[in-house]
């Protein structure tokens, strides 16, 4: 399928009351698939306040809403991993289940003091409604990897996202989403940002959803009033597949690796962590 309707469900994860969250997040899920969305996502650590050793178990319903519009669900939650280390991860879950799971390679802030990062290569995941990519937050200020995504094949960038707000955003809005715009253009790729909003223990976020496409242009977002809402855009992957740029241009094909820098001539990697590896 080419052509898909893709949903960015912004809202506010509660952390002292985390009974309240997988019934926020199947509600979301519900609103979204029920308005047509083919692909549904989430903020990063939508789950917080838990500490989750099976994916499986905690994310069924998540699957449960997709399969109602065989949708495909995308979202970051608190992962307990078989070391015993915690870390920061999204799940991408379909009508049969989790069918891959990322951890943030990228810690931001105070992250080290509670996660550990991850390992193993950020993925791309075959589904239905073409190749997908996986990042969380802090991932897409790291070009080599949504540039690795890009030319694993990934047509479409997810990163489920908590976004501090800054205290004197430029006029011009938050430079994080001009980056999510950046990505997509310099890739050609579509990229989707899904934020959180709200106030948490005196951090304030930005709210700050957006979508682009891979001409750089923002398909939906960001949010005037940063509040909860969920971002629709219609996107048609087979713009992605043309990495032409012009007449006489491509965005891959232009690309002189052997001239770059050691550290970027290395070759990538594995293109999915298979579940429980």
């Amino acid at each position: 399928m080419a052509s898909l309707t893709l949903a960015c469900c912004q809202y506010a994860p509660d952390v002292e009351r985390p009974e309240l969250n997988p019934p926020r997040a199947r509600d979301a899920i519900a609103h979204a698939v029920a308005a047509g969305a083919n692909v549904v996502v989430l903020p990063e650590l939508c789950t917080s306040g838990y500490v989750l050793a099976s994916a499986e178990e905690a994310l069924a319903g998540w699957a449960r809403e997709a399969a109602r519009g065989d949708a495909i669900v995308i979202g970051g939650f608190c992962e307990l991993g078989e070391d015993g280390n915690l870390y920061n991860s999204s799940a991408l879950v379909d009508r049969d289940g989790v069918q891959a799971v990322y951890r943030k390679l990228h810690l931001w802030g105070e992250e080290p003091r509670w996660f550990a990062p991850g390992e193993e290569h950020a993925p791309v995941v075959p589904t239905r409604h073409g190749p997908i990519g996986l990042g969380v937050c802090y991932d897409l200020e790291f070009p080599e990897l949504t540039r690795g995504l890009a030319l694993e094949g990934a047509e479409l960038i997810v990163l489920p996202t908590n976004w501090p707000r800054e205290p004197r955003p430029p006029a011009s809005g938050p430079v994080l989403h001009s980056l999510a715009a950046i990505t997509a253009y310099t890739s050609r790729v579509f990229v989707a940002v899904c934020d959180r909003n709200g106030t948490e223990r005196g951090v304030e976020f930005e709210g700050g959803s957006v979508i682009a496409d891979p001409n750089g242009w923002l398909l939906a977002g960001p949010i005037a009033d940063r509040g909860a809402r969920t971002l629709f855009a219609e996107l048609d992957l087979d713009v992605a597949r043309e990495k032409r740029t012009g007449p006489h241009n491509d965005a891959f094909a232009d690309r002189r690796p052997d001239r770059y820098v050691a550290a970027l001539r290395e070759p990538a990697g594995e293109v999915a962590r298979p579940l429980g590896a």
